[in-house]
């Protein structure tokens, strides 16, 4: 068993890897800022660091004290949309703050780091996406995390640290913050919906994406403590699993399981969305043995049942410090309509 530091461990995908890792008996520490997440996401038996992971000192300190065989690396700031009208902040608090903790663990000599990417790395290119496509990103967010694999493969590569790439996309599931207005579509639907108003969709819904389950996303990201190091893995269902869906269709389906049936409500475009995103998972069926095991309606239907027992919430904007304001800022955020 290893020793395991987990950053983002209040966020939705750092807990869930926080208690699949203390099920198979590691013993995990966790580090989060709290700026995000929420409170109850953290496993109360794990040792706790409110901190944030740009702060090298920090970082250097708490790696000397817990001396971790392996680091999972979730902590970012994650807004890829909402990053071209905040590059600055969005670029600091994802880029920023994987440097410092990249640079702590070389110098402490970690000897394997897991980095959590996203499908954003690909940009526009043709889908399915694929790990032998050369990153193209389309906005500040997808540089963020395009430049933080270059930082890793060049330290570690010099200082000796293994180190394994994951690339999910559009994770699902209970614990997901759904009372923030600049990420995860699924949750801000749901809750919408739920409160009794309609799905906001940018543009005209017909774009494509596939969404994950989170204990799918969990089994493969399990398998990186011990595969060949230096490698990038897709995570999530594919088209072969027949779960691509338009916005559109993600749209009807929440309202069905929520019962609403107000509709739609249409905005317009953002600026670099990317049309259609969904990777291949071929490398990981054929490394790691997955297979998409939850539904998509099924792990909507999980996200309805868990804000029903939380409550709903109305939306809070505390994160969405607008950098640049012009006419092509969307109103949704600029004029706080979601």
């Amino acid at each position: 068993m290893s020793k395991i530091i987990v950053t983002g461990n209040a966020g939705f995908l750092g807990s869930h890897i926080v208690d699949a890792l203390l099920d198979d008996g590691h013993e995990v520490v966790g580090i989060d800022s709290l700026v995000s997440g929420y409170i109850d996401n953290i496993n109360r038996h794990i040792t706790q660091y409110v901190k944030d992971t740009s702060d090298y000192d920090d970082m250097n300190r708490i790696i000397q004290i817990e001396r971790p065989d392996i680091i999972y690396h979730a902590a970012c700031a994650p807004y890829e949309g909402f990053s071209v009208f905040s590059p600055d902040w969005v670029t600091k608090n994802t880029f920023g703050n994987s440097v410092a903790l990249i640079s702590a663990a070389a110098n402490n000599e970690v000897k394997r780091f897991v980095f959590c990417s996203s499908m954003s790395r690909y940009g526009g290119q043709q889908t399915p996406f694929r790990e032998t496509m050369l990153p193209s990103p389309e906005d500040p967010y997808a540089v963020a995390k395009v430049g933080i694999e270059q930082v890793l493969k060049q330290m570690s590569e010099t200082h000796g640290m293994e180190y394994v790439i994951a690339v999910p996309h559009n994770i699902i599931g209970p614990r997901q913050a759904y009372d923030d207005p600049g990420r995860n579509v699924a949750s801000i639907m749901i809750n919408r919906n739920l409160r009794g108003e309609p799905s906001i969709i940018y543009g005209d819904g017909l774009q494509t994406r596939c969404f994950s389950y989170i204990d799918d996303v969990i089994y493969s990201l399990k398998k990186m403590i011990d595969c060949p190091s230096g490698e990038v893995y897709n995570i999530g269902p594919d088209d072969k699993d027949g779960e691509v869906v338009t916005i559109n269709e993600l749209a009807k389906v929440i309202a069905e399981l929520t019962g609403f049936d107000g509709g739609a409500v249409h905005v317009p475009d953002r600026p670099r969305e990317v049309k259609h995103a969904f990777t291949s998972s071929d490398k990981i069926r054929e490394e790691f043995g997955y297979n998409t095991k939850t539904k998509l309606v099924d792990g909507l239907q999980e996200i309805v049942s868990y804000i029903k027992s939380r409550g709903t919430r109305e939306f809070n904007y505390r994160n969405m410090n607008i950098e640049i304001t012009n006419d092509k800022t969307p109103k949704t955020w600029k004029d706080h309509l979601i």
